[in-house]
């Protein structure tokens, strides 16, 4: 089975290596590859992590589902991205959440004694792992923050600041109104109606996926809501 080794190389695993120094530790590092169709599931929730895996090819999603059985997005994960490093190791290492291929994929296997073999082979892999646990336990902390609150209304406003800390007070939402009822275990209408509600208070102006904050005060106002 062939892999994009290209893509491979753009992880963050490997991030920072040169091409000849990529391949020379691919050459000597034991791994293997997986084909998953769209919808299979890859991982559940209470398995053992015991490979680190990277997507090469495709698109996977983590999920959850809450008390109230309602399935809610935590994160999708394109190539070349990881999945779980920060439980690849430690007392609890299994998956939290359920891994699902959200198109046709190619995982990328390396198992924990492997892995470790190729710390010792590269500083520069070691400390990208180090950097992807550390950047995955921030965004573990402020998933679990997002899903604190309790109303469609201060998860819609924390979104959108979010996403304006990134890109000023004028964006283009990256999720339609389908994607971001997943993303916050909810129906679409109620994201639809919320979403119109902000807009009418005058907080922000929405043109389609076009969002522009007038009052950022207010909005911030709307999360503690």
């Amino acid at each position: 089975m062939t892999i994009d080794t290209d893509r491979l190389a753009r992880s963050p695993l490997f991030r920072g290596l040169t091409g000849r120094d990529f391949e020379a530790l691919l050459n000597v590092t034991v791994y293997r590859t997986r084909n998953f169709r769209a919808g299979t599931m890859i991982a559940q929730s209470g398995e053992p992590v015991s490979s680190l895996i990277i997507v090469t090819e495709g698109k996977v999603k983590g999920e959850m589902v809450d008390y109230d059985g309602r399935i809610i997005k935590i994160e999708d994960i394109p190539a070349p991205g990881a999945l779980a490093p920060a439980f690849m190791f430690g007392r609890r290492n299994i998956y939290p959440v359920n891994v699902i291929a959200l198109t046709d994929s190619v995982l990328f296997y390396i198992e924990r004694k492997d892995l470790l073999d190729l710390f010792m082979k590269s500083e520069r892999v070691l400390i990208n792992f180090l950097d992807m646990v550390a950047n995955r336990s921030q965004f573990l902390s402020d998933k679990i923050r997002f899903l604190s609150f309790k109303t469609i209304r201060s998860k819609l406003a924390h979104y959108l600041l979010g996403l304006s800390e990134k890109h000023g007070n004028t964006f283009r939402l990256d999720l339609t109104q389908e994607g971001l009822a997943e993303f916050f275990g909810v129906t679409r209408p109620s994201v639809a109606r919320e979403l119109g509600r902000i807009e009418a208070e005058g907080y922000i102006s929405a043109s389609g996926k076009n969002i522009v904050i007038l009052d950022r005060n207010g909005l911030s106002e709307c999360v503690s809501v």
